[in-house]
């Protein structure tokens, strides 16, 4: 199969891709401009052709907070009482106590960067430091958010910023507490917000602005009907249902659970990704799914935190699209998301190979449905098709946990026998920005980073 050429900038040629209709061997891919102009199939390697290995399109991480990532590690320790996710929320309130934009910047890059050698090609960044240290705005709103997209520049990442609405400390409109100063925002302060992300990311390729309401014990029902005019044609994403004592308390605010509460009195539709919905009923999750709504899960997160688990295999099976993301980015890939989506709902379920179905191996239909379920949430399209952004991602299958594999074999092995380091190469907008595993620009992200980590944590 040959489509209609066009003039390209530079040829990549791979073993095998995958392809929207499935897998092909020997691929050639033109690229011009930063999208694929021409594809081929059945080809013999020419001298001109860059690339190798095994081509996928590149993932959308849905759902981060890039500043954590300095935390990973930091938290592991008990205290006098028994830990979970409040007293784990107390701890990054504090670590927040420290950091201006310069130290943001600095994480957030290195943050991009691991995503982009694990195999992300997009993030949704889930932005909600608004204020500096003291709780006083930046005489600059946007101040954060630039350094955000600066971020996203320096490593190449395609970008879903997410300017997040935060006013208040609980269901009911409580006032905001002190460890949330960098947060709190108003209606007419955020709109201005919003406005100037789209003015920010106007020239940065591919880029694409929604909004975030953070969550019901933020926002109250009043501030949540402005959110879907300010996000115009932008996804809408909320944190919802993660803990069983946000549950509770919206029980006693509302007389209903959260995800109950949002599909009666919110327009959820196919705009809106709804982050972790850990702790959902059958009909809350059949409601979103006829909504055709995304489910945001971040099963690393979610294990470190000891949220739970939201029951993936049922909503699957009804037709629910789920979206994977890196939250708190404790750590970072695509395949170790996906393998942990797995394996969670093995333990709930003791059973395996539970997300596969009838057509697909567990990791072809993971990854297939974790694509979608990306391009849905994320507001832009992926894939290795004629006119798309060519985002890329190799697999270097000459290691042995690859050998004898083929197909949605390749799949498996990466997501659940290879060692980590199996990414060889990745493109965004047809630019290599990983080589043999590494950023093009890791040694100076990193020393920036380390830079930052010295002055927040010093």
């Amino acid at each position: 199969m040959t489509l209609q050429p066009q003039p390209v900038d530079r040829t990549l040629w791979f073993e095998a891709a995958l392809l929207p209709d499935g897998w092909a061997q020997d691929v050639r891919i033109g690229v011009a401009g930063g999208r694929i102009v021409s594809l081929e199939t059945d080809v013999a390697r020419s001298p001109a052709d860059e690339g190798g290995g095994v081509a996928l399109p590149g993932v959308a991480n849905v759902h981060s907070h890039a500043f954590q990532r300095a935390m990973a590690g930091l938290t592991e320790a008990r205290g006098p009482s028994d830990d979970d996710f409040w007293t784990w929320r107390e701890l990054m309130y504090r670590f927040l106590d420290r950091g201006g934009p310069e130290e943001i910047e600095a994480i957030t890059a290195l943050a991009f960067m691991e995503m982009l050698e694990g195999g992300f090609t997009r993030v949704a960044e889930f932005h909600y430091l608004h204020n500096d240290p003291s709780g006083a705005a930046y005489s600059d709103r946007a101040e954060i958010a630039a350094r955000i997209v600066t971020a996203a520049q320096a490593t190449g990442i395609a970008l879903t910023l997410l300017p997040v609405f935060y006013a208040h400390a609980g269901f009911g409109g409580q006032p905001p507490a002190h460890g949330q100063r960098r947060f709190i925002n108003d209606l007419n302060g955020f709109a201005d917000l919003v406005a100037q992300c789209q003015i920010l990311t106007a020239d940065l390729p591919d880029a694409v602005v929604g909004v975030a309401p953070h969550s019901l014990r933020a926002v109250s029902p009043d501030e949540l009907t402005a959110m879907p005019s300010l996000a115009g044609d932008g996804p809408i994403h909320i944190h919802v249902a993660e803990q069983t004592k946000e549950v509770t308390d919206c029980l006693a605010w509302s007389g209903a659970r959260p995800v109950e509460w949002l599909l009666a009195n919110a327009p959820i539709d196919p705009r809106w990704c709804l982050i972790h919905s850990t702790h959902v009923t059958e009909a809350e999750w059949r409601g979103v799914v006829a909504r055709d709504a995304v489910v945001g899960l971040c099963p690393i997160t979610e294990a470190n935190l000891g949220d739970g688990v939201f029951p993936a295999v049922d909503f699957t099976r009804a037709g629910g699209r789920f979206g994977i993301g890196t939250d708190s980015n404790v750590q970072i890939g695509v395949a170790e998301e996906l393998r942990m989506l797995e394996y969670s709902q093995r333990l709930a379920l003791r059973g395996r190979a539970v997300m596969a179905d009838p057509e697909r191996s567990t990791g072809r239909a993971l990854f297939d449905r974790a694509l979608a379920g990306g391009v849905q949430a994320t507001g832009a399209a992926s894939g290795l098709s004629v006119g798309a952004s060519a985002d890329i991602v190799s697999l270097d299958t000459s290691g042995v946990a690859f050998a004898g594999r083929s197909g949605d074999a390749v799949l498996d092995s990466w997501i659940f026998g290879a060692p980590t380091g199996s990414i060889r190469s990745v493109w965004r907008a047809g630019r290599e920005v990983v080589k043999d595993g590494r950023h093009i620009a890791r040694d100076g992200i990193e020393a920036r980073y380390r830079k930052a980590l010295s002055a927040v944590l010093g």
